[in-house]
């Protein structure tokens, strides 16, 4: 647990300070957090020079009691205006800063300090959680009785300024709940927002800290200070390299079957859990996939009491307009459905009568379309009474959820809210796996579920594009179904498509088109980045597998859609370009039943005197006498001067030897364009110097990681073998790799480079038949030698 001991800080006198005893279950939890507290408060009462007229008041952690292992102390020195404060401040934060803590601090008289408050309700919001802990409590109790009332009586005014503070932070650092690695503070959802509900709750706007809120705000104390402990010091955002250790440190075990992951003991589906039937029960999984689940769940259970509580806010704010005393305003939005009070409720006669199975489909599509939330009555009632709906689903149901995965920005929050009340659940049993489910690819922002409905949403944006936007919308929001589950996602996850649009009530030509778009959705994406696109065979083969202009516009907008939903590091301009040319060739192979011609080499490289060096924004071509190891040298000089090769073609026209590379910065910065010049022009005409550089970096910058493998594709083009290599990102890689196959006596015609996160897939077509077994061997071996 965490205790007070005693050190020399700085200026060399023994102080106490907060050390971590690594490994004891005691620092985790509401009594250490509690003991902590304890502990600081008698700490700050022997160093607080007693004075009168002056108090110390904490607010912040230290001020609820709730310090986390690493936390800051938040502290406020109040005085009544007494004469010396600077130099009594002074010896009070020396010794705390001595003693290594961080500390956040001022010195106020009781009006300063409300004075600043009035202006700045994030103050104000603070001085709600001031607790006295040394001098003149008279001081700290006005203090506090003074600030509370003032936010009592201001609460409902200060309430729209809080909530624009709140949406950029929320703009910031993301929802927790869909987050693979979010802060536990910052975040939607996280410790933050519980403080936000307290002053709501103290305000009397609404009774926002329910048992369930309670609960979870428990919960993610404590995995703060496990990650705390795990660490080693401050943090407060839960990578995923930390999860397994913050789980151990939670004691966190599997569930018995039936439990939901995720839910909170004193949950009801009124404070936002819907029960979770045993068939429905989600498979095992790690204990540091769980604690993502569980930090998920509790998380929505904060954002959904915040967003409650804002609602509640807005009509006392507001007083909305009556008809007549007694009588909400009631305005018909969609069939059934009606808006009362700037929420959606179902209309008296939907209610009288035995419900459609639609309706709660219906509803949801029209809170997605009017940008209007559904009452929280609407939605229990619902969870409680609309049937089930029937295989295969009536056309208003399918019609409904059409509607809603293509309004755009009214998806993510109606979809949460259907999700909140287990309404997606009867929609899709599926749901129930996918929810909070870890995605472990580096490149990924969102858990699973928020994937599938963030893609939707990104789809709705090319819906305009394509033949069948209804078609597109649904292939976007099933094409990582197969997730979670042994087996190649795309694979695994192409019937289970086939089988939701069966059931859904898709013909079964349009059902069999979803499961070929999730079959075929990183198609696209890995031909383009990984295969050469002039090579005929790489395009006949798209053309092949696709089979018609439908489909590949439908993949085209579905890709787009993914990346935008995957998050920035999926995709890029030249990703794009790429995937855009392919598309094109692919659509006049279809079109024509002809693969077009490879396109021709730049005529500037093909004339004129030797060497050539051309350099543009993101594209470098050299031509020089024809020799081998030309890609090497250039792939050399791009590592030596921190630009990263995305793809390279090699040729020889009229005996000289043409490189085209596309690259961007490593780290950002472009190079200097003349020293880069010189550079390629001296080491292509064989400068010593520029090729010792070479070496010389290459050396210094192995990569490593898991080994690195060779795959052989002996079909995939069309006058060369393809060498794939699969290794850990390096700068100089592609230096290392060419001179080794140059060296091997393999001549590279194109190399494809794809980075994910930390690894790349790299492709090599070696000009000439499939190599020999004894040649191949020796072409492997040098590969991986010099990776």
């Amino acid at each position: 647990m965490t205790s007070l001991t005693t050190a020399t800080g700085p200026t060399g006198s023994g102080v106490p300070v907060v050390n971590e005893v690594a490994g004891v279950p005691g620092g985790i939890g509401e009594p250490a957090r509690t003991a902590r507290a304890d502990a600081l408060d008698a700490w700050l009462r022997r160093i607080f020079p007693a004075r009168p007229g002056v108090a110390l008041v904490a607010v912040g952690g230290l001020g609820r009691r709730q310090c986390a292992p690493y936390g800051d102390l938040d502290l406020v020195l109040l005085h009544a205006g007494v004469a010396g404060i600077d130099e009594l401040a002074a010896s009070l934060w020396y010794p705390i800063w001595d003693a290594g803590l961080r500390l956040d601090h001022s010195v106020r008289t009781v009006a300063e300090a409300l004075s600043v408050a009035q202006d700045d309700v994030k103050v104000a919001l603070g001085l709600l959680d001031a607790r006295h802990v040394a001098g003149d409590p008279a001081l700290t109790g006005q203090l506090a009785r003074t600030a509370t009332d003032h936010w009592r009586r201001t609460a409902i005014r200060q309430l729209p300024g809080l909530r624009e503070i709140t949406a950029a932070r929320w703009e910031a650092h993301g929802e927790l709940a869909f987050l693979l690695e979010g802060d536990l503070k910052e975040a939607a959802g996280g410790l933050r927002d519980v403080g936000i509900l307290r002053a709501i709750a103290t305000a009397g706007v609404t009774d926002a800290l329910r048992p369930a809120v309670h609960a979870a705000h428990r919960r993610l104390l404590d995995t703060r200070d496990a990650l705390h402990q795990q660490v080693g010091r401050r943090v407060d955002r839960l990578l995923a390299q930390e999860r397994d250790g913050v789980a151990a440190l939670l004691g966190l075990r599997q569930p018995q079957l039936g439990t939901p992951v995720g839910a909170a003991s004193d949950s009801s589906a009124a404070d936002g859990r819907a029960p979770v039937r045993d068939d429905d029960a989600p498979p095992p999984v790690a204990e540091g996939d769980m604690l993502l689940r569980l930090v998920a769940g509790d998380a929505r259970t904060v954002s959904h009491a915040l967003d409650d509580a804002w609602r509640a806010a807005d009509r006392l704010r507001s007083g909305r307009h009556r008809a007549a005393p007694g009588r909400p305003v009631r305005r018909p939005v969609a069939r059934d459905v009606v808006e009362q009070d700037g929420e959606l409720v179902l209309a008296r006669t939907a209610i009288g009568a035995r419900p459609d199975p639609s309706l709660s489909l219906r509803i949801a599509a029209a809170a997605a379309t009017t940008r209007l939330p559904i009452a929280r009555a609407t939605c229990e009632w619902l969870a409680a009474y609309c049937p089930p709906l029937p295989a295969p689903w009536p056309p208003a149901a399918r019609a409904a959820l059409i509607t809603l995965l293509g309004a755009g920005s009214g998806l993510v929050p109606a979809w949460e809210t259907c999700d909140r009340y287990g309404l997606i659940d009867g929609w899709l049993p599926e749901w129930t796996r996918l929810r909070s489910l870890p995605q472990h690819n580096p490149v990924h922002r969102f858990t699973l579920d928020r994937h599938l409905v963030q893609t939707a949403y990104e789809a709705s944006r090319h819906t305009r594009e394509v033949e069948r936007p209804d078609l597109l919308l649904l292939g976007a929001f099933l094409h990582d179904i197969g997730k979670g589950l042994p087996g190649d996602h795309s694979t695994v996850g192409a019937p289970l498509a086939e089988a939701i649009a069966t059931r859904i009530g898709l013909p079964p030509a349009e059902a069999t088109l979803i499961g070929t778009l999730v079959r075929l959705h990183l198609l696209l994406p890995d031909v383009a980045t990984r295969r050469d696109l002039s090579d005929p065979k790489t395009i006949a083969g798209v053309a092949e597998r696709v089979g018609d202009t439908g489909t590949l516009e439908l993949l085209h907008a579905l890709v787009q859609a993914d990346a935008a939903a995957t998050g920035p590091a999926a995709w890029s301009g030249w990703k794009g370009r790429l995937v855009a040319e392919l598309v094109a060739r692919a659509r006049t192979t279809l079109d024509t039943g002809v693969v077009p011609a490879p396109p021709a080499p730049d005529p500037a490289l093909v004339a004129g005197p030797l060497p050539v060096v051309h350099l543009g924004e993101d594209r470098v071509a050299v031509a020089a006498a024809d020799r081998r190891g030309l890609l090497a040298t250039v792939a050399g000089c791009l590592a030596l001067h921190r630009l990263e090769v995305i793809s390279a073609d090699a040729a020889t026209v009229d005996g000289r030897a043409l490189v085209e590379c596309r690259v961007q910065p490593r780290y950002g910065l472009a190079p200097d364009p003349i020293a880069l010049g010189a550079d390629l022009r001296r080491a292509v005409a064989g400068d010593v110097s520029v090729i010792q550089r070479l070496r010389g970096r290459a050396l210094a910058a192995r990569s490593r990681g898991a080994a690195p493998r060779v795959v052989w594709h002996r079909e995939a083009a069309t006058d060369a073998v393809l060498l794939e290599l699969r290794a850990a990102d390096a700068a100089g890689l592609l230096y290392r790799v060419t001179c080794a196959l140059d060296e091997a006596g393999a001549q590279v015609r194109a190399a494809r480079i794809s980075t994910l996160g930390g690894d790349v897939v790299d492709a090599f077509y070696l000009v000439g038949g499939a190599p020999s077994d004894e040649h191949r061997a020796r072409v492997e071996a040098a590969v991986l030698a010099a990776v």
